[in-house]
């Protein structure tokens, strides 16, 4: 007897693979980024400086306060043998805030490498995007274990981190476009508050831009797996040889 209390058309293999392929790049870009804890410690340490600087304004105190809680995060990470390469990219942007603060004696000193940085990076990915070389690519073929192959042998893929790249640089530039006036012709309190302000905001934006642009390509090639396997069957190739030779040949 047909049974009522479960479906029975079968799932559209092409729907279940496309879900599996969303869940993937979501999962993958999640890790790439940080995630919610990664964004914390990156966010924390400007937020206690600004906080600090806005009630007394000691740029000495609000630099080494911040400094102190970027290597405490490490410190954290290091004793639960946690992956450190988030906090420890965090620690050395904001050591290098800290050294310009306390050089400068401005507090402006503190958020200005960072700023420069991130234009930069606005650049960056503007740049490679229409020269064909997506910087985003670049960055996650490891992550997708596709390496560089994306850039011959995945049109489609390429193709989609072109549209991110851009996505990023146009993100990053237009946030800049903000804060550099600020940095040359408002205080440092407010530059601090709106920096803080707009730190989250346009990196979920650019993160939510990549994985439509993604999830809608074509699978990664896994290049990993394809050397696996070629040198899994060059090994099975020279035993079989070696297993047809006669002994004393």
């Amino acid at each position: 007897m047909m049974r009522l209390d479960k479906p029975t058309t079968p799932q559209d293999p092409a729907a279940a693979s496309s879900q599996d392929q969303h869940a993937v790049t979501q999962a993958a870009l999640f890790d790439a980024f940080g995630g919610v804890r990664g964004t914390v410690e990156t966010m924390l340490p400007g937020l206690l400086f600004v906080m600090i600087y806005t009630i007394n304004k000691d740029v000495k105190l609000s630099a080494v306060a911040a400094g102190a809680v970027a290597v405490l995060l490490v410190i954290v990470r290091l004793a639960r043998k946690d992956t450190v390469k988030h906090a420890f990219s965090g620690v050395f942007g904001v050591g290098v805030g800290v050294a310009f603060a306390l050089f400068t004696g401005s507090a402006k000193g503190f958020y200005l490498p960072g700023m420069i940085y991130g234009a930069g990076l606005g650049v960056a990915f503007t740049v490679s995007a229409l020269v064909g070389f997506p910087l985003l690519g670049v960055i996650l073929g490891p992550v997708f274990k596709e390496n560089l192959s994306w850039r011959t042998r995945n049109p489609g893929r390429k193709k989609a981190y072109i549209k991110a790249s851009l996505a990023w640089g146009i993100i990053f530039l237009a946030k800049y476009a903000i804060l550099f006036p600020l940095y040359w012709w408002g205080d440092a309190t407010q530059l601090g508050w709106v920096l803080i302000a707009l730190k989250l905001p346009p990196m979920v934006l650019a993160v939510y831009f990549t994985w439509v642009f993604l999830a809608k390509a074509p699978p990664p090639i896994d290049v990993i797996a394809e050397y696996e396997e070629q040198e899994a069957a060059e090994k099975a190739a020279k035993a079989a040889r070696a297993a047809t030779k006669e002994p004393g040949l």
